[in-house]
């Protein structure tokens, strides 16, 4: 299992970025899919998951609104599109398999987002 996620970077507040995930080495079309970010000094906050159809979504509070969660099982790839960034949106971003209980047994190396003028 390989999860590699790109589209991170430095943006002003109130801009946006796409982030993707590619992922080999399972059925991705079979999994729910997350997204899970750590800013710096704090733990791990889960962002968001997509079930494997894509026809389901969730999000937490503080990115409703201005976060999309999206996949593409064609590609391969899932995607988090981030509109309206604020600087607390500032975090290293992974992308990580769910699994039984809706934990997550697989992650990626992770891409850093940062929201700065």
């Amino acid at each position: 299992v390989q999860l590699v996620e790109s589209g991170g970077g430095l943006v002003q507040p109130g801009g946006s970025l796409r982030l993707s995930c590619t992922a080999s080495g399972f059925t991705f079309s079979t999994y729910g899919m997350s997204w899970v970010r750590q800013a710096p000094g704090k733990g791990l906050e889960w962002v968001s998951t997509i079930s494997s159809s894509g026809g389901g979504t969730s999000y937490v509070d503080s990115v409703k609104g201005r976060f999309t969660i999206s996949r593409d099982n064609a590609k391969n790839t899932l995607y988090l599109q981030m509109n309206s960034l604020k600087p607390e949106d500032t975090a290293v971003y992974y992308c990580a398999r769910v699994t039984v209980g809706w934990s997550h047994d697989y992650w990626g190396q992770g891409t850093q987002v940062t929201v700065s003028l």
